[in-house]
């Protein structure tokens, strides 16, 4: 897979301002990943700080706790090493990209400015991610939300009728890549998309560079201090990943594509099948995400969801955000905009 050639087509129409822009994000990204550890060191230092104001008899009662901040402090290296990892494969991908350069110096210069609450939310939100997308103890969950859509596309497309090669199936909020990785795998010609900068170096890491199962341990809930049943959950690890991602049985069939699902995707009747995973809701405005659907799928093409609508921008203040019920979409689907729905199954319904 040459992600980097699909982030560089996605640019050939860019201003020098808009260049600069994604440079300056990019830089942004790289020195979240690179923040990880210091970050991490402060989180801990104001536990243990915390822990020393309390009263010399609610510290003896406290048996456990500062023996396991020197555990959770002893792993944060571990979960480093991912995030050096992603980080030089992001520099070896943008040193073969003429539009995107990042002089070595900026990248030292970087590692001494902790990023924002907010960046490092999201380093920790994809090392998370790691675990659900490419670990063994993350199957429960893939079977949960990607198996149904890839069982649906089989039903649709199945080998006795359809050379997979042939059957083109995109997938939106591609995340990680698992579940574009699984549909490529299959043998169908599958290209995942995602817009988030963090999910996408994630993805080129454990896509491009990583040639070993099971080489890469990762602590996913490490700095996640609330809500935990033990404090072993809290330091529990998993290995990464549970196959070789290199492993696609043609060459050429699976692809990862950067970029604003709305802009990157607008020639109609383009692909065979759209199959979208916790996507729809990312949308500021749904309707924008349902014709667009409709509009790249050739005639007779398959549009396969599973996902809640929680709303990413429902609670962010200047940000617009049309908050629609599953039936209010299901009429603008049909009646609107074209669809006819084959199969809906409801899981955990509620009022």
């Amino acid at each position: 897979m040459a992600a980097s050639e699909q982030e560089s087509e996605s640019r050939k129409n860019f201003t020098d301002e808009e260049l600069e822009q994604e440079k300056e994000h990019i830089q942004r990204v790289i020195n979240a990943f690179l923040s990880y550890r210091p970050h991490a060191l402060q989180r801990i230092s104001r536990a243990l700080i915390n822990y020393h104001k309390l009263s010399s008899h609610h510290q003896k009662m406290l048996t456990q706790y500062a023996e396991h901040l020197t555990a959770v402090r002893t792993a944060v290296d571990t979960n480093y090493q991912l995030a050096q990892g992603i980080v030089a494969a992001a520099m070896r991908m943008f040193d073969n990209d003429p539009q995107i350069t990042i002089p070595d110096a900026k990248l030292l210069s970087l590692q001494h400015q902790i990023a924002s609450g907010f960046d490092m939310e999201k380093v920790k939100t994809t090392i998370k991610q790691f675990y659900r997308d490419w670990s063994s103890e993350g199957q429960a969950e893939r079977d949960t939300c990607y198996k149904p859509i890839i069982d649906e596309i089989k039903k649709r497309f199945p080998f006795t009728e359809y050379t997979p090669s042939e059957v083109s199936i995109l997938v939106p909020g591609a995340g990680l890549g698992r579940l574009a990785w699984e549909i490529a795998h299959l043998g169908y010609q599958c290209q995942g998309n995602e817009f988030s900068m963090y999910m996408l170096l994630g993805s080129h890491f454990i896509l491009n560079e990583v040639t070993q199962s099971h080489s890469i341990t990762i602590h996913p809930w490490l700095l996640h201090f609330c809500n935990s049943m033990s404090y072993h959950n809290q330091l529990c690890s998993v290995r990464i990943p549970d196959v070789i991602p290199g492993n696609i049985p043609t060459y050429g069939l699976f692809s990862m594509a950067a970029g604003d699902f709305l802009e990157v995707y607008n020639e109609k009747d383009k692909w065979d099948c759209v199959a979208t995973c916790y996507f729809m809701d990312t949308a500021h405005n749904i309707i924008s995400y349902l014709e667009n659907i409709y509009n790249i799928m050739k005639p007779g093409g398959y549009w396969v969801n599973f996902g809640p609508l929680l709303y990413h921008f429902a609670d962010m203040p200047n940000e617009l955000s049309i908050e629609l019920c599953y039936d209010d979409i299901h009429r603008i689907a049909e009646d609107e905009i074209g669809f006819q729905f084959l199969v809906r199954i409801e899981y955990n319904k509620q009022v």
